[in-house]
Parts: structure tokens; sequence; C-alpha cells
């Protein structure tokens, strides 16, 4: 294992770690998957039900990911070459690299569309009603391509300014306009007809819609929206002080990730029956609720168009510039997790190694661009399967390999008696053994 010479650089404050996490969890699919997910399953159940799967799976495992960066200082195949001799642990942490590379890349993809569609509300509510439909065409390869280039040269020049002038200082910028564009977007919605039908769907509980496959839904919502499993609060973890409280750090995280996954769904779920109320389709043949891109790229921008006015472009264009800064907060962890790992192991410079990660995923999103049917496939293998692999066996690495005491010793450095409390004591039991059944149970659900 190489010994690192380069300084791999630290958070400057507590609040800059816990916006790029949240940053690094808060993502497209806080905003268009888990409203969908909620209004199809029951509403305010589905809703209560993803918090509890939050606070009792996705915590534990946020703890343990943080943990082990921090306790090695290292990207994660250097903290698991650290934490024992066997050559196969690595592994684990080479996977979580693995995951990160390939979601990036399709998420490169679709965080162009983004982009794009700022420009495809700005044309059409100019009277150039052919070029917003020429940009807004996701099915052009060329116009994915260029998208594409555009959101990865910005993710790098963030990442090439390092952990706190780059990565912390964004994050300081982009999560506090996040929040602003959801609520400024919320309180005109909610306030429009038809949103008070979305707003009883989302937030009153159908308890009778609860079942197994539900509540496995909202788990594995909750474990992809944090993160988890890909290597990510692991590097964010190593630049972490030991005089910061790893569990409440982690604690604030998930708040901030719940807290934004509740406000995209008072947002989507009321505009979408409010562009019901204006005559827009928001249910397919099936009798289901569109969802994905079909709700973002074709029933949201529909509702813009036919608002018209002030309003419409305004909306149009907020609502999609809070995707494309949701969107630059998950791209920029996603990159620093391989970035992290070449830095650390090859002793590249940190511009370098930017630089030519970010050329080398960008030529994968190329070829996505021109086929954009393997996302799915690449979602479902590195996201659905991927993540939640990756998180059962770092559960199992910390609790019977690295050891859950020693474990339990790096979280109480910064928070001493913590292993004492009540939350120390139910946190080893979930991470040892609740957490991996649970996810490993989703995990086949997923394959089924």
């Amino acid at each position: 294992m190489a010994s690192s010479t380069i300084d791999r650089g630290s958070w400057n404050s507590k609040l800059g770690f816990v916006l790029a996490a949240a940053g690094s969890a808060v993502g497209l699919g806080n905003i268009w998957r888990f409203p969908t997910e909620a209004a199809s399953n029951g509403g305010g159940a589905f809703l209560l039900i993803y918090l509890a799967c939050c606070f009792l799976i996705g915590y534990p495992v946020m703890m343990a990911e943080i943990g082990i960066g921090r306790k090695t200082g290292k990207n994660p195949v250097g903290a698991f070459k650290a934490l024992s001799t066997n050559k196969f642990y690595p592994l684990i942490g080479m996977w979580g690299v693995l995951c990160g590379v390939m979601i990036l890349s399709f998420y490169t993809v679709v965080a162009g569309w983004t982009v794009s569609y700022v420009f495809e509300e700005i044309f059409f509510f100019a009277g150039y009603t052919e070029w917003a439909a020429w940009i807004g065409d996701t099915s052009n390869g060329w116009l994915n391509a260029f998208f594409s280039i555009v959101f990865m040269f910005a993710t790098v020049s963030i990442i090439t300014g390092g952990v706190s002038d780059g990565i912390e200082r964004a994050t300081k910028m982009l999560m506090p306009l996040l929040f602003i564009i959801l609520f400024v977007l919320i309180g005109y919605v909610v306030l429009q007809p038809g949103s008070t039908e979305g707003l009883a769907v989302y937030l009153k509980p159908d308890f009778s819609r609860i079942t197994p496959e539900l509540v496995f839904a909202a788990m594995g919502q909750a474990f992809f929206s944090l993160s988890l499993g890909m290597g990510a609060l692991i590097t964010y973890g190593s630049y972490l002080s030991k005089q910061e409280n790893v569990p409440e750090a982690a604690a604030w995280v998930t708040t901030t990730d719940a807290l934004v996954a509740f406000l995209a769904g008072l947002l989507i779920i009321p505009a979408m029956y409010m562009a019901q109320a204006q005559g827009i389709a928001i249910f397919d043949d099936g009798g289901e609720l569109l969802a994905g891109p079909a709700l973002i790229f074709q029933v949201l921008p529909s509702l813009f168009h036919d608002l018209g006015g002030i309003w419409g472009i305004f909306l149009g264009i907020t609502f999609f510039v809070l995707l494309s800064v949701a969107a630059l907060t998950s791209t920029i962890s996603l990159l620093e997790v391989p970035v992290s790992y070449v830095i650390d192991e090859f002793q590249v410079q940190r511009k370098k190694a930017a630089k030519y990660i970010g050329l080398g995923i960008l030529a994968i999103a190329l070829i996505i661009s021109f086929d954009t049917s393997l996302i799915g496939t690449l979602d479902f293998v590195f996201s659905q399967i991927g993540l939640p692999l990756g998180g059962i066996m770092i559960c199992l690495f910390l609790s019977y390999v690295w050891k859950i005491d020693s474990a339990m010793e790096e979280l109480e450095t910064g928070n001493p008696g913590f292993g004492r409390g009540i939350v120390g004591r139910v946190w080893k039991i979930m991470v040892m053994i609740i957490c991996p059944l649970v996810i490993f149970y989703n995990l086949i659900n997923n394959f089924l």
C-alpha cells in the first residue's frame, strides 16, 4: 500500500461536512423518485415508513461508513486495506468505487437533461417553440453528449479545487440555494387549484396500503437516497477531524436528506394534481401515476407551458435550476470517490486525477448519450443491486472483521460515552444483525 505524501485536505467545519455529505445524498432521486413512490404507495403511510427506514436502517449504516473513513483517513479501498491484512476485503472498497463510477456515467447524462430543460423553458417562452422542442429532445444523442460534457466540466472544476476550497465551498452555496428554490416553488404551488388533492394524497396516510412490498420499497428508496454502499461517505468521513461527533454529524446528514425528500414530495405531488386540473394527463394507460423522466420532462414542462406568463417562465426555469443543483451536489461526491482512490493509492496530484478520471467517466457517458436504454440496466446493476450489496458487506466487515468494539471506540472519539447510551447500544444490534438481514431481503426482492 502506498504511503500518502500528498495533502488530502480536510473540512474546515462540521457544517461544511454536513452540507457536503447531505449534498451527496440529495439528488435527482429525492426530487422525482421519492414523490411518485410515495404517491403510488399509500401517500402518508409510505412517507412515515420511509422516514423510519432512513433513521433505523440508513442512519446506522451511515455512521459505520463515516466511522471507517475517519478511522483510516483513506479512500474506500485504502480504508479496508488499513483495517485488515486480508487481500479480499479491499475488494469491498473497490466495488464501491466501481459503483460510483458507473452510476456517475449515466447520472451525468440525466443531469445534462436538467440543464438542457432550463434552455427549453427559455426558448419556449421566448416564442421559439421549434428550438424548445429540439433542445428538449432527450433522445438526441449529440445534445445528450454536449450537455454531459458541460455537466462533467462543472463537476471536475469543483473537485480540482480540493476538499475545503472546492467541495465544501461549492456545497455551502448550492445547498442553501436548493432549499430557497424548494420553499419558493412550494409556496406558489400549494396555493394553486388542484394542489389540495395532491396534498391529501401525499400527507394523508392510507395504512391499508402497508404491505411487506411497500416497506421494502420505502427501505430501498431510503438506502438509495442516502448514498450508502458506494464509498462516498467513507471518503467524506476520511476528511473529518477526530474532534467531530460522528453520530451527531450522521444524524444531521440523515435529517437533511429526509427533509429534502419530504419537501420534494410537498412540491411534486401537488404540482402533478395542479397539472391534472389544467387538463394534463398524470396517469398512464394502466392507471399508474407517471414517474421518472415522463413526469419531469413531459408532465411538468406541459404545466409550466400552460401556465404561461411570468409565473410560467419563472416556475419552469427555477424548477430545472433546482434539479441541476441537486444533480451537481451528487455528481461532486460520485467523482470524489475514484479521485480520492487514485490520489491515495497512486500518489497522483488532485488536478490530474480529477481531469483524467472525469474524462474516462465522460467517455462512458458519451456512449450512453447515444443509447439511453443503457441507463435502466446500469441503474439496476449498480444502484438497485450494487448499493445494497455494498451496504451489507460494510456492515459485516465492521462488525466481524474490524470488530464492533473497535468501531465503537472510533465513534466515541468526539462523543465520549456514546457506547453506553441507548443509541449506541441499539446501533450495535442494528449494524451487526438487523441492517444486514433487512438489506439482504431487499436485495433479493430487487432480483425478483
